[in-house]
């Protein structure tokens, strides 16, 4: 094995175009670690926002950027026995969050790969402790493995929460990579989904993967009209607000009596204003949401092997092309995920 290791760094200040090519030295492995080649990186648009100083204006740079990342384990230290040389793997991005309810303790921001404190996976070797790993679904190639620790367990604990049923109704907002896994576990579970986009091109994209009604909301504005028609008035039984900001009153008004909205989104903003007397009403439960704890990632595993899901990924770039990767994601063009190879 080589004794440099290679990364991509926000270098010497921050935006995408500080982003550096830079070498490492091969690390000690401590009894309790796992090196792992890492093979793919998927791109969240929380790496965007930690690139160009947003999320931690602070940062100690050089710094190493991306959360999530996937690969093939090297080596293991002496004390692990649950990975061996030759698995397949993928980064957990709330790690000491294993099972049970978030706490402050195992939810910090501090102990998040990507995020400004531990480095991130943007490099093509790197050393894990055991719980900053989970075993990759066995029909998963690297690439697809990558998308799964954000935006795959995002949606599939969106719809986990809400309980979601065969049969029920679920409205999603958009195509990002949420969006799209929550439409392909909505139809593995039964349920019937209601996309919007305002591309026509994205929404017969959704068709093809199952999506029963989509709607324009650029043609469409009053999407809500056209949702309560197709749901005999009633309302949906789910919606992933990925949104945000004044979606989520949108969001309300048509989700059914007793329904459920998750909410993980801010595109359109951190804030929003919800009238009282609708939540009432509707006797709905919004539920703020992050990602989830390994004990969740291990069964939207067993579910993706079980239903053979293979994520769906918008656009590759090689290593070298990582500056390019960056500045696809934020023209926002993209249908699933977007995903860095690193060999």
């Amino acid at each position: 094995m080589s004794n440099s290791m290679k990364a991509i760094a926000l270098y010497d200040s921050f935006g995408i175009n500080h982003l550096q090519l830079i070498e490492q030295t091969d690390p000690t492995l401590e009894p309790n670690q796992v090196q792992v080649k890492l093979q793919a990186v998927s791109l969240n648009y929380v790496d965007l926002l930690v690139i160009k100083g947003v999320i931690n204006p602070n940062l100690t740079l050089p710094y190493i950027p991306v959360c999530d990342g996937a690969g093939v384990v090297e080596r293991v230290g002496a004390d692990v026995t649950t990975f061996k040389p030759g698995d397949k793997v993928a980064t957990t991005f709330i790690p000491d969050w294993i099972d049970g309810k978030p706490t402050e303790e195992n939810n910090s921001d501090t102990i998040r790969p990507g995020l400004g404190t531990v480095p991130g996976q943007l490099s093509d070797s790197k050393v894990f402790s055991v719980n900053q790993l989970v075993h990759s679904p066995a029909n998963l190639s690297a690439i697809e493995a990558s998308t799964l620790p954000i935006a795959g367990l995002t949606a599939w604990n969106a719809l986990q929460y809400g309980n979601l049923q065969s049969g029920e109704t679920v409205l999603l907002h958009g195509t990002g990579g949420v969006s799209i896994f929550a439409l392909q576990f909505a139809k593995a579970l039964g349920a019937r989904v209601i996309i919007t986009s305002s591309s026509d091109d994205k929404l017969k994209r959704a068709q093809q993967l199952g999506a029963d009604i989509p709607i324009n909301y650029k043609t469409t504005p009053d999407w809500e009209t056209v949702v309560r028609h197709v749901t005999d008035s009633k309302g949906v039984d789910i919606v992933i607000e990925t949104v945000g900001g004044s979606n989520l009153q949108r969001s309300l008004n048509v989700v059914q009596m007793g329904g459920h909205i998750s909410v993980m989104g801010l595109i359109d903003n951190s804030n929003a204003s919800i009238s009282t007397l609708t939540l009432m009403q509707r006797q709905a439960t919004i539920k703020g949401m992050e990602v989830g704890s390994t004990q969740d990632f291990r069964a939207m595993n067993q579910a993706i092997e079980a239903h053979n899901i293979h994520p769906v990924i918008d656009k590759v770039f090689p290593f070298e092309q990582t500056k390019a990767a960056f500045e696809y994601l934020e023209q926002g063009l993209h249908f699933g995920k977007v995903v860095i190879t690193l060999e």
